[in-house]
């Protein structure tokens, strides 16, 4: 989408658990087992403390609570991230940035790929501490996707965009090596771009099972959450800027979609669905709203439980505008959902949302072990602490 200057989901292979990570190597069974219920137990104590009256949660020693990183790249903007683990993420953002943090934050490697400076990475999908894939959006040859295998030390260009119609805002992995992305409508209907060998090389789906764009409709660039994916097939689309916001699912990994209305209001091309987060195939959510900082965003988010073939709308909203949502690992209600005015968390899949934090971000995401991590405006990152 054109406006908001230009919007991750986050790696996903069937079998992941909530937060749709690439499931990690290396370890036994037992192993895997004891580590699981360990994280579960961790899990399930913070979050205790985050259902906690609001009072507690926003802080004081103890309380989980965002902690900024400081990345030194004050003048970027971070809307791509994509946490591997409490200890390593990646971020991407304006002015061609890519940022690699193994240490839990506390140094972050510059792995911009040489050239990029004029670009714009709005999505990043990480594997692991030495693989991922970045996207740059834009008009034409804007829009273009690298991949490293060696932690950023070296990029490797697999696709550049060369029709002037095309604006590709997100991309999404169902495994290590099948993914998606996704361009605003050409000719009417949204253009899906496929790999199979982990974003080496890429090629445009066919559009016949693509139901026709509504006038004005288009995805948002706002936080690499647009196009979602849980399972080895299943790939949702959030949109706006028509009349209706809509959110569009395949089954088939992109060959074919339905669409459905959300709750979240549309109507102008500033408003619309920002963000999706589905925990499984079927439980999912949106949220989004006006970006315009002097609009209000009622009705800001939704929820379904049928696949997205039906949205609720929450009972209790986010106060504003949020541009990502991320389920909390190994909870079936919990979710944190982000904006440039806070962050709102939901315990109860969400039907009611109340806001911890009053800090800007605008992209969050969470891996197993709870290395929750969100990211924003003037090289703002921060870890989920206690």
């Amino acid at each position: 989408m054109r406006r908001l200057g230009k919007t991750r989901r986050t790696v996903r292979t069937a079998g992941t658990g909530s937060t749709g990570k690439t499931a990690r190597t290396g370890k036994t069974a037992e192993t895997g087992t004891k580590g699981l219920r360990a994280v579960a137990a961790a899990c399930a104590a913070v979050l205790a403390v985050l259902s906690a009256p609001v009072a507690q949660a926003h802080g004081g020693h103890g309380n989980p609570h965002w902690a900024l990183k400081d990345t030194g790249s004050t003048s970027v903007r971070f809307r791509g991230l994509s946490a591997v683990d409490r200890h390593t993420a990646w971020v991407s953002g304006t002015q061609g940035t890519v940022l690699r943090t193994a240490d839990g934050g506390a140094s972050w490697r510059n792995v911009s790929p040489p050239g990029a400076a004029d670009l714009q990475f709005r999505d990043i999908e990480a594997f692991d501490a030495r693989r991922a894939v970045v996207l740059a959006i834009g008009e034409g040859e804007a829009s273009r996707v690298y991949r490293t295998d060696d932690g950023g030390v070296t990029w490797t260009e697999s696709f550049r965009n060369t029709d002037a119609k095309a604006f590709y805002d997100c991309l999404t992995f169902f495994d290590r090596r099948h993914g998606l992305a996704v361009s605003d409508p050409v000719d009417g209907r949204f253009r899906i771009l496929s790999t199979d060998d982990g974003g080496r090389s890429w090629k445009v789906l066919p559009d016949a099972g693509m139901p026709a764009a509504l006038d004005g409709e288009a995805g948002f660039a706002a936080s690499g959450q647009c196009l979602v994916s849980a399972g080895p097939k299943d790939v949702w689309l959030a949109t706006g800027g028509a009349a209706r916001a809509r959110v569009l699912h395949s089954a088939d990994r992109g060959l074919t979609w339905t669409a459905a209305d959300t709750p979240v209001p549309a109507g102008d091309p500033a408003r619309g669905v920002f963000a999706l987060a589905f925990r499984d195939r079927a439980h999912g959510l949106v949220v989004g709203g006006d970006y315009r900082a002097d609009q209000p965003s009622p009705r800001s988010a939704a929820a379904t439980g049928d696949a997205g073939r039906s949205w609720r709308p929450a009972t209790t909203a986010p106060p504003a505008y949020r541009s990502g949502v991320t389920w909390l690992p190994h909870s079936r209600t919990a979710a944190l959902a982000v904006g440039p005015t806070g962050t709102d968390l939901t315990t109860d899949g969400g039907r009611t949302w109340r806001t911890l934090d009053t800090g800007s971000y605008d992209t969050v995401d969470c891996a197993a072990g709870l290395g929750c991590w969100a990211a924003g405006e003037r090289g703002r990152v921060a870890r989920l602490e206690s």
